[in-house]
Formats: C-alpha cells, sequence, structure tokens
C-alpha cells in the first residue's frame, strides 16, 4: 500500500486515458486530504475521479437544497462520511431521550439517502460506518446501558447494516474496521483535530481511500472472480510427493492448523462464488488423493471447478484455467508459497494479482485478510452453484475435444433456454449479471435491482432473460437485452450482455433471432444497436456487424422484415 506521498505524486500523472467517474464528497468534518488520496488511489484502478468536495458541514443543505451545487454536478458516486466525533457532539447536547439517538440518527441518514436516490435514481451511494469513540462515562458498564453513547454508537452501526440490506444503491464503507485494525491512536489524531477539523490522521487516509476503490471497483464492474491455489504448502504443509498423504500438515494441531484455516476460508469463497482452481507442479493422481482421502481435509474435490496437476509450467497452466473459464486474468487470484514461481507468473501474465505471501503459513489469513481481495456489491442463490458450472464447463471442453465437426458437437449437446421477462424472481441475477459482465457488453450499463424493478415495469421497455442447459448441466443465466421504445417503428437495444462461460454455442444467434421475432410479432419494423467501446469489451466490437446489421451513423440498424433466422442448436425451453 502506497504512503499518502506517494499518492499525492500520483496527482501529477497522467489521467487523460483513465475511465472518468464523477464522484461528491459530502463531509461533516474537513475532507481536502481525503480528496487528494481517493484521487491518487483512483489513479492506481485505472479511473480519474473527478471529485466535486462540498464545504465543509454542509451534507444537509447540499441533500435537501435541489438547487445544490451537489445536483448541478451530477455525480455516479456520492460519499458521505459523518464522523464519531460529531455525533458524539451531537449526543452531548441532548438533555433527554439519549436511548433514542441512534434510531433517530438512522431516520436522518434514510432521508439523505432516499433524497439523493429520488433525485438520480443511477446515483450510488458510499456512507463511511462510525469508528468507535468510549467517552468512559460509564465505564464497561456502557454496554448494558442504552443511553450511553457507546451503546448508541455500536446501535447505529449495526441498523446502519440491516438499512443496507434494503437500499440496494447504498454501501457501507467499514472504516471502523480499519481502526480495529491499526488503532486508534494511529487513527485519530487530537491534536490535529482541534486545530484543523480533520479525524483521519495523514497515516490512515491511504487505507481509507483503498478501501473506498474497492467498492468504486466493484460498482465499476472490477473485481476479484477466481482464485487458482498452489497446493504444497500453500493448501497444506509438506510436499505430497515427498512426504506421502499421512505426513502432509493440515489438521487442529501446530502448524496444520494455520492450512485448515487456510481452506476453510477458501471454502467460505467457494459458497460466496468465487471460483476456486488449483495448478500444481505434481503428477494429478498424487495432487489428488489429499482430497479425496484424507480425514483432516477441508477441501474436496467437489469445490474445486478447474483442476490442473502436471510437470507443465504454472504459467501455461494458469493459461489453460484461463480459457476454460473465459475470464480475464486481471480477475485471477493466484496464491503460491514459492516466490520464484509467483515473479514468474508476474512477470508473464499481465494483470494477474499474485499477492507476496508471508513465509509463515500461520500469517496467511491475517495478510490476506488485509487484502481485502474478493469485494463484492452483490450476492444471490446462484452464485452458490458456480463451482458446479465450471466443473461442467470443463467437461464440455473435454467433449468438444471428441468432435471434427462444430455443428455435431452443439447438435450433442442438446441445448434448451428458458426465456422470460424481468421479475421478481430473477431481478437480482439479472442486476448481478449487469455488474460483473465486462467483455460481453455492448454498452456496459450496470444496474442495481431497483432499476431492474422499474425498467421490468416500464411501459416504453422490453426486457428479455436468457438462461441456458444442456445435457452437461444448467447455466442458469447467461444473458440479458433491454429494448427500449424509440418510436412507433424501431426499438434500441439498449442493453444486450452475456456471460462469457457460453461463447461459440450458436447463443447469439438464438438471442437475435428471439427478439427480432418479438419486433415482428409486435409491428416494429427496425433494431437499432449501439457498441459503446471499453478496455474489457472489445471482443465484440464486430458483433452487430458479424449478425447482419449496417452501420448507420454511431448506430447498427437490422431491418425486421427482410430477417432470416440465423442457424441455431438452442431450443426455446
Amino acid at each position: 500500500m502506497k504512503e499518502f506521498s506517494e499518492l499525492k505524486r500520483n496527482l501529477k500523472k497522467d489521467f487523460s486515458k483513465l475511465k472518468p467517474v464523477k464522484v461528491a464528497i459530502l463531509g461533516d468534518t474537513a475532507t481536502q486530504f481525503l480528496t487528494q488520496a481517493l484521487r491518487g488511489a483512483g489513479f492506481d484502478s485505472g479511473f480519474d475521479l473527478q471529485i466535486w468536495e462540498a464545504d465543509f458541514n454542509q451534507i444537509e443543505r447540499q441533500v435537501f437544497d435541489s438547487g445544490s451545487e451537489l445536483y448541478h454536478f451530477s455525480p455516479q458516486i456520492i460519499i458521505v462520511f459523518q464522523s464519531s466525533h460529531k455525533l458524539l457532539g451531537k449526543y452531548n447536547k441532548l438533555k433527554a431521550d439519549q436511548a433514542s439517538f441512534a434510531s433517530k440518527e438512522l431516520n436522518t441518514i434514510k432521508a439523505i439517502c432516499d433524497t439523493l436516490i429520488s433525485a438520480n435514481p443511477k446515483t450510488k451511494i458510499i456512507f463511511y460506518n462510525y469508528p468507535e469513540i468510549d467517552d468512559a462515562v460509564f465505564g464497561n458498564y456502557a454496554n448494558k446501558i442504552e443511553s450511553s453513547f457507546l451503546f448508541q454508537l455500536r446501535k447505529l452501526n449495526f441498523t446502519l447494516m440491516e438499512f443496507a440490506l434494503q437500499a440496494a444503491s447504498f454501501y457501507i464503507c467499514d472504516i471502523a474496521s480499519v481502526q480495529n485494525l491499526i488503532g486508534k491512536t494511529n487513527f485519530f489524531q487530537p491534536s490535529v483535530y482541534i486545530n484543523t477539523e480533520m479525524v483521519l490522521s495523514i497515516n490512515v487516509l491511504p487505507r481509507i481511500a483503498y478501501k473506498t476503490l474497492d467498492i468504486i471497483n466493484a460498482i465499476e464492474g472490477k473485481f476479484k472472480k477466481c482464485v487458482i491455489l498452489d497446493l504444497d504448502n500453500t493448501t497444506w504443509g509438506g510436499i505430497i510427493g515427498d512426504d506421502g498423504i499421512e505426513n502432509i500438515q493440515i489438521g487442529s494441531l501446530g502448524i496444520g492448523k494455520a492450512f485448515s484455516e487456510f481452506q476453510y476460508w477458501i471454502r467460505k469463497l467457494k459458497n460466496r462464488g468465487i471460483i476456486v482452481a488449483v495448478c500444481s507442479k505434481n503428477t494429478e493422481s498424487i495432487a489428488k488423493e489429499p482430497f479425496e482421502k484424507h480425514p483432516d481435509m477441508v477441501l474436496k474435490l467437489a469445490d474445486i471447478a478447474v483442476f490442473m496437476a502436471n510437470w507443465e509450467t504454472k504459467v501455461d497452466n494458469i493459461r489453460k484455467i484461463q480459457s476454460i473459464l473465459n475470464i480475464g486474468f486481471d480477475s485471477i487470484v493466484f496464491l503460491d508459497d514459492n516466490p520464484f514461481e509467483r515473479n514468474i507468473v508476474r512477470e508473464n501474465i499481465p494483470g494477474i494479482c499474485v499477492p507476496e505471501l508471508p513465509e509463515d503459513p500461520a500469517e496467511y489469513l491475517e495478510y490476506l485478510y488485509t487484502l481485502n481481495l474478493f469485494e463484492t456489491i452483490s450476492f444471490s442463490n446462484e452464485d452458490t452453484e458456480r463451482t458446479k458450472q465450471y466443473q461442467v464447463e470443463a467437461q464440455r471442453v473435454t467433449l468438444f475435444e471428441k468432435f471434427t465437426n462444430e455443428d455435431d458437437f452443439l447438435k450433442n449437446l442438446e441445448m434448451v433456454s428458458l426465456v422470460e421477462p424481468f421479475n421478481k424472481f430473477n431481478t437480482p441475477r439479472v442486476a448481478q449479471l449487469s455488474q460483473r459482465s465486462n467483455q460481453f457488453n455492448l454498452r456496459t450499463v450496470r444496474y442495481t435491482d431497483n432499476e431492474i424493478e422499474v425498467l421490468g415495469a416500464s411501459p416504453d421497455h422490453f426486457t428479455f432473460s436468457f438462461t441456458l442447459e444442456d445435457k452437461l448441466g444448467d447455466n442458469g443465466m447467461i444473458c440479458v437485452i433491454i429494448l427500449q421504445k424509440e418510436d412507433g417503428k424501431t426499438l434500441f437495444i439498449d442493453t444486450w450482455f452475456m456471460s462469457c462461460r457460453v461463447l461459440k454455442r450458436g447463443m447469439e444467434n438464438f438471442v437475435l433471432n428471439t427478439i427480432v421475432n418479438f419486433a415482428s410479432e409486435n409491428g416494429y419494423r427496425f433494431l437499432k444497436g449501439e457498441y459503446i467501446p471499453t478496455s474489457k469489451n472489445e471482443m465484440v466490437k464486430d458483433h452487430y456487424q458479424n449478425l447482419g446489421f449496417e452501420k448507420s451513423g454511431e448506430y447498427w440498424i437490422i431491418d425486421v422484415l427482410k430477417y432470416e433466422n440465423k442457424k441455431s442448436f438452442i431450443n426455446k425451453k
């Protein structure tokens, strides 16, 4: 992690080629240095954070005045920073009803959020929670008396989390955990606060900035989807080929406990939807033996989406894993205890994340916790099925190699697709897919659950979700189309994104056949598409041209009346 002085040096670099993101900061304490840290950290993440900073302690005026500078700026993301110290000041002025303090504060926060979202439903709010202040009025008894400030502060942080459960565009940046990690003396300096109104020390600013950028990265669709594990001395202690299954270190005793706890963490990531793969220099049968036979092994073969154990280079094997998963290298984390292997992978696979694991395995987890590698802004039940889906995808790759003709392979899969409009059951997955899809995303528009619900009910839009299932397994929802009425003759393809897991199976043809037939049946003559380039979606730059659309200025047009259904081996379910 860079120091504040290094982040300031970033401000002198060229931001012109970075993706612009408009961010507003509303704070009740001084935020000038925080703004600099955020902009510097944004550079490291590939963003030109165009930050507008409200005047000191003007949160409510900016929010509740519809003509304020905040609304003229029209930010995509609003950071709200209400400090614990200002909160304590408000609490101290109370003469009664201290037990309801947290509830009243939460109501104010809800009103702020509701007003911001009503003004612009696409706005995302990042709210800094409250680091603890123990005013020592009651000592430990503060935990038993509801009117104490510490009780109210902790209650407010908890009810903030409850509110976040229901507010799709509201994200908590957990700066309280930063204070817990580094200690209050490093987080807050009283003399600086008294003289400058700054509640964050200079040294903690980079941590806060990078933690905020974790959320912004996820909002913008940049997050890790896969962890690839080395085995010997990473997943277990010892070398399986030399030591044998009975002598590797896992379990509840000694250093084996560190490896078992590491495996529990990996399994939790897998259950959350992170793809787990193995890349090991080993004989495959020997490498799989602990997964199959060791009684203390937490991870099982069923937890591993792709298992690569052979004597080829790890660089080559990681590339094979990536080709099967069909995700970007910048979505992958590679964990290996060997510094030599780590460096080789870093040097040969640009974009991949390779953490510098500590020498002592006992420190693996605490180190990885601090990196916050797997930030997300969404979670759905379908995430828990992701490992199985990728295991089946590996089977499809193997099956494909047995066919000399691609059409024969596609016919053999016996593919079916369920096509539905947006509804209360698929809304979370539609929103999540919009946030995760980067490569096959024609316009790269992100949606929250609330926005999907609005579109689903809109009389000016037609919505489509597509699943894909074959004889090997169910991929779940893999494609979304949103058509917008432009006039009586034309439907604009506002959104077309698709999971890269299903490329080369004719899904593009099936989708186009579906929406052209829909347009024809409802009296529309033209479909109009647009490609907006990003750093990640170059693969679809010729998408409309390849499907037979004709260029018209910045757009692509297809005549529904002249259209002939394209070849597809997918049937409607």
